[in-house]
């Protein structure tokens, strides 16, 4: 996989044409499990504070009320019956990450394939898991949609950049 200068003098994790096929939502399913695992209430508190920290847009809802961002703690600790909360985010205008907070030991969260078509947008989801996978010094992982625990791709911590963990698909 090559690197090569990005728009804005960073450098591209990913080049689009070498991954593209992880992006099919065809082959891939076009909603792709997103997770940090062996997580903590700290570590989601971690996330929390990155999103406020780089005034990333975001909505946390409960149902249908939208309500202020809470502590980690506070969501994590909510009955086991409650409704699941959520926490959008997008990390550009046009890239949303759905956060789910189904458990503390492990970060979860959604993209839409089809939103991260192209050089750009890889770009913009790869460093939006280099931001959370250096936050909290774990990896992030991609599993496409229904295959959890066979990522494809994610943030590895020692190499400090978004890297491909599986051969592509064969169509």
């Amino acid at each position: 996989m090559g690197r090569r200068a990005g728009q804005h003098g960073g450098v591209t994790d990913l080049l689009w044409d070498d991954v593209k096929c992880f992006f099919d939502p065809e082959l891939m399913g076009s909603l792709p499990d997103v997770r940090v695992p062996n997580a903590s209430v700290e570590d989601w508190q971690a996330v929390l504070d990155l999103v406020a920290e780089k005034a990333w847009k975001c909505q946390y809802s409960e149902g249908e009320a939208v309500l202020p961002v809470p502590r980690a703690e506070a969501v994590l600790s909510r009955p086991a019956d409650a409704e699941c909360p959520d926490l959008r985010v997008w990390p550009s205008a046009d890239v949303l990450a759905i956060f789910r907070f189904y458990a503390d030991g492990e970060v979860e969260f959604d993209v839409d394939l089809r939103e991260l078509q192209g050089q750009d947008r890889l770009d913009v989801f790869c460093g939006f898991l280099r931001e959370l996978g250096r936050r909290l010094g774990k990896p992030v992982l991609m599993d496409p949609e229904g295959d959890y625990g066979h990522p494809v791709l994610g943030f590895d911590v020692e190499a400090d950049r978004v890297v491909v963990l599986a051969n592509p698909p064969v169509r």
